[in-house]
């Protein structure tokens, strides 16, 4: 390929990944820095390419769910992070759920096998011409006054919350059993079960428990998206058990029910750890310690990982950032990752992956590749680059696509918008041999 500029991709996480495996698989060469292990987020606790922080699943494989129609769209597009999910994948139902370290070590693999990707480990002060920024919610100090120079507007703040790890043998199997919910699909989830008074005085003793104080944060709203769990307890005695600790459809073999249910799901192919389920948290560790140990599944529980809560930051991309996810006012600066204001593991890599594509695109004066509005991918771009009186970060959903012609039957709905999504996909596909 005649054209030779160097792209430099900031930030080596799924959108950063991602852009650089569509760039170099159209013959750009690309630089992708990460500044780990010199500098580290709050957030990370490894060194590893696409890190995933908050869990270890993907959500659902269903075309029928938002999550599931996305990936599925991702696919058709080549994806390198649903080649690293579905290459590192752990039992899980209907879920995508990944060996964390084994998907992040898939990632760089793939990468590697590319002789025109150079994978930088420093931290990058400043953004220049021709890059992707992609460098997640949790940017250095020194990339943030760069951000903030670069788009002439003040950078928005949410928060972002991480559930905690339990080792699988410490788990108190006599208040436990595995299964699925209605006994759909494989058991893969263990659910520990509470009665009324269990439940009740875990409720009580969790609204009461002490949380990391946030000091300069403290005004700001948590993202529903990834809401603690201790703030939903507060929102009402049966929030938890009508949300993330609902017992509906789960039964035991021989016949226990819960009050409550708290699920755990599986960490990695080794069957060591477990994450427990909705139970994103900003208590303090010791904390986290004596009130999940109030589950009678979790009364010897050994934490492997606490949770933790950390800053989010994304940039107001309606008013910075075309469809294609470019600078309205630099033409060779593109957006990728949560730091557009999408939000979820899907959606960033998506974000990467429209990026490098209409990067490589422009470098190479073809066309840019916009999914159609009717896909999740496209109703995603739309939303991000459209104006709108207050915006904040948004992850994949039906409700982003236009409605369906005609009369459809409620219960048929999604799988017609699916359909519809995915048929529309391929013919843009078709019709555009670039993407």
């Amino acid at each position: 390929m005649p054209f030779m500029q160097k792209i430099k991709v900031i930030g080596g996480g799924l959108a950063g990944a991602e852009a650089a495996y569509q760039l170099a698989k159209r013959g750009i060469f690309v630089e992708l820095y990460e500044m780990r292990p010199q500098n580290r987020s709050p957030a990370h606790i490894s060194n590893g390419l696409a890190e995933l922080v908050c869990s270890n699943s993907l959500k659902s494989t269903e075309i029928t769910t938002s999550a599931g129609l996305l990936k599925a769209e991702m696919k058709l597009m080549d994806s390198l992070i649903i080649k690293a999910a579905e290459a590192s994948r752990v039992p899980s139902g209907s879920a995508l759920a990944v060996d964390r370290q084994v998907f992040s070590q898939k990632v760089e693999q793939l990468l590697q096998e590319f002789s025109n990707i150079a994978i930088i480990r420093e931290e990058v002060k400043e953004i220049q011409d021709f890059s992707i920024v992609a460098c997640g919610p949790l940017p250095s100090k020194a990339l943030v006054k760069s951000l903030e120079e670069l788009t002439k507007t003040e950078n928005l703040y949410f928060y972002d919350a991480v559930a905690p790890i339990v080792n699988l043998d410490s788990v108190n199997m006599q208040y436990a059993f595995w299964g699925s919910r209605y006994g759909k699909g494989e058991p893969d989830y263990l659910n520990c079960l509470l009665d009324k008074e269990q439940y009740l005085l875990f409720v009580n003793e969790l609204k009461k428990a002490k949380r990391v104080q946030l000091k300069e944060f403290e005004n700001h709203e948590l993202f529903s998206a990834c809401m603690p769990i201790e703030i939903l307890a507060q929102r009402g005695e049966d929030t938890l058990r009508f949300g993330p600790l609902r017992p509906i459809g789960l039964t035991s073999i021989d016949g226990r029910r819960g009050y409550a249910v708290v699920q755990l799901r599986k960490e990695d192919n080794l069957n060591n750890l477990c994450n427990l389920v909705g139970f994103q948290t900003n208590l303090t560790f010791s904390e986290q310690e004596r009130v999940f140990r109030l589950i009678p599944a979790l009364n010897n529980a050994e934490f492997v990982r606490y949770g933790v809560m950390h800053r989010n930051t994304f940039i107001n991309s309606p008013l910075l950032l075309d469809n294609g996810l470019r600078l309205w006012h630099n033409k060779n600066i593109y957006f990728a990752g949560q730091i557009t204001g999408v939000e979820g593991y899907i959606e960033s890599g998506l974000s990467g992956l429209l990026a490098g594509i209409n990067f490589a695109a422009q470098l190479n004066n073809k066309d840019m590749f916009i999914p159609p509005d009717t896909t999740l991918s496209g109703s995603l771009l739309r939303f991000v680059s459209t104006r709108q009186k207050d915006f904040q970060p948004m992850h994949a959903s039906f409700a982003l696509l236009p409605a369906l012609e005609g009369k459809v039957k409620k219960n048929e709905r999604k799988a017609a918008y699916a359909d519809r999504a995915l048929h529309d996909l391929k013919e843009a596909l078709r019709s555009n041999s670039y993407a």
